[in-house]
């Protein structure tokens, strides 16, 4: 069952919990293979422990290999590994150009893991995926992670390759009249803060924002997280251990770049906004959805039941992230005018 929510529907939000979902096969095997691979509770390790532990990624790798289905990446025109210099540092970045000649709309993407985990290699099928099916360059970037560095510095990060992607677009054959953000659960999160402060700080908005199963809050008591408060691959326990390593303070929580419930939203471009059954953060994708809605953006909502958090780039093993991903990437060739019907 897949439900299509223009725009956001609070009442879903603010539902009361229901028993835990029960995951399509297709989403199932995934997460089988993922228990099969022995990982240890995220939220009993240390960070750098934690980075070592396998992830959906890997589970989607086993399990074709098992299938005898070949693992090798989808194709691209291009694939580079670059340094952009930021004014908080240098920063490194992993830049995909789709076949062509260009030049091309750029998607600034930023990965998931709680702001602690993963990296753009653990988040490459999603990135090859956007490349292809939005014939965009997707520059995804390798923000600092905590506890070495605590908010905001991912969320800076994100601002500043925002703005450099505006700048130096034409350096690697980018329109800098068509760049976008997006990102997946935290990096979902940064795609809409970065929007924020671009716009708070009256730089040129980005075209578009794609935000899949975002972090919205810090709020663990929703619907979605008493739901799935023991779900795979992300639950309750995960997100608190992300949010201590993170946040400098329990304050910092309620900051509207981490609550976005609280932010202004007003004034942001057209935004694609993905949510999966199983994920506890599915309460709080739904009522941004809605909020954004109420502040006058243009929203594009679409839930996906069956699935957990992760789903999106696992087009290899679960036709829905597929799916998911042609969703999104319509909606930003929309947005990058690229096809008819740009809201």
């Amino acid at each position: 069952m897949l439900t299509v929510l223009s725009f956001g529907i609070l009442s879903a939000a603010m539902a009361p919990a229901q028993k835990p979902g029960t995951p399509a096969p297709q989403m199932k095997a995934v997460l089988d293979e993922l228990a099969s691979l022995g990982g240890k509770p995220i939220d009993k390790l240390t960070p750098a422990e934690a980075r070592t532990q396998p992830t959906p990624a890997d589970a989607v790798k086993s399990l074709l290999r098992k299938r005898g289905i070949g693992i090798e990446p989808e194709k691209v025109g291009k694939v580079e590994d670059r340094t952009i210099k930021l004014s908080t540092g240098a920063l490194p970045v992993r830049l995909y150009w789709p076949a062509g000649s260009g030049p091309f709309p750029v998607l600034v993407y930023f990965h998931g893991g709680g702001w602690v985990l993963a990296d753009p290699s653990v988040y490459d099928a999603s990135a090859r995926a956007l490349t292809s099916r939005a014939n965009s360059i997707v520059m995804s970037v390798d923000y600092r992670r905590a506890p070495e560095h605590r908010f905001p510095a991912a969320h800076e990060d994100a601002f500043n390759a925002y703005r450099w992607a505006l700048q130096h677009a034409g350096s690697i054959n980018g329109d800098a009249g068509n760049v976008a953000v997006g990102g997946e659960s935290a990096g979902g999160n940064l795609a809409v803060a970065a929007a924020m402060m671009a716009r708070d700080a009256k730089e040129k908005m980005p075209k578009h924002i794609m935000a899949i199963y975002p972090i919205a809050g810090s709020d663990t008591d929703t619907p979605s997280y008493r739901e799935n408060a023991h779900a795979k691959p992300l639950n309750k326990a995960m997100m608190e251990w992300f949010f201590r390593h993170y946040l400098r303070t329990p304050e910092d929580g309620r900051d509207p770049r981490i609550n976005l419930a609280a932010a202004t939203l007003k004034g942001l471009p057209p935004t694609t906004i993905v949510t999966a059954q199983m994920d506890p953060l599915r309460s709080e994708g739904a009522m941004l959805a809605d909020l954004m809605t109420k502040a006058g953006v243009p929203v594009n909502y679409r839930h996906y039941e069956g699935v957990a958090h992760e789903f999106f780039g696992m087009s290899a093993a679960v036709d829905k992230a597929g799916q998911a991903q042609q969703f999104a990437a319509d909606d930003l060739k929309r947005s990058f005018g690229k096809t008819p019907g740009a809201r």
